[in-house]
């Protein structure tokens, strides 16, 4: 079957897709539902995106691991979960970060420069812009 591509062109491809689990009010975090966001966004888009998951509390590595092996980028941080292990708080952004590259490095993924996430997101940089 063909992707029905969305036709309305307000902004150009490729686009970014931030998928969403385990937040209040929305999907909830159960890997049928990463399954079905990834197969809904691929008909709609076909490869014309990036994608990337975040998931609150407890699902967050699971999630981002399981988006990693699907092809897909992955997002963590205290906004998202406080916690690095079960009952145990992480001490700051960077030990979440650390672990997650663990895994997937692990996993034999690689990791993304700053200037790679840069060019991929069409990005400018922190010194091109007037804030």
């Amino acid at each position: 079957m063909t992707p029905q591509r969305i036709s309305i062109k307000l902004v150009k491809p490729p686009f970014f897709v931030q998928t969403i689990f385990g937040i209040l009010g929305g999907i909830g975090a159960e890997m049928r539902n990463l399954m079905f966001m990834k197969e809904t966004a691929d008909h709609l888009l076909g490869d014309d995106y990036h994608w990337s998951v975040l998931a609150a509390g407890r699902s967050q590595i699971p999630f981002a691991t399981q988006a990693a092996m699907m092809g897909g980028n992955v997002r963590v941080g205290l906004e998202d979960s406080l916690f690095i292990g079960r009952g145990k708080l992480a001490s700051s952004n960077a030990e979440q970060v650390a672990k997650m590259r663990r895994i997937l490095e692990e996993l034999g993924h690689s990791i993304a420069t700053l200037a790679q996430a840069r060019d991929r997101l069409k990005l400018k940089g922190g010194d091109q812009v007037g804030f």
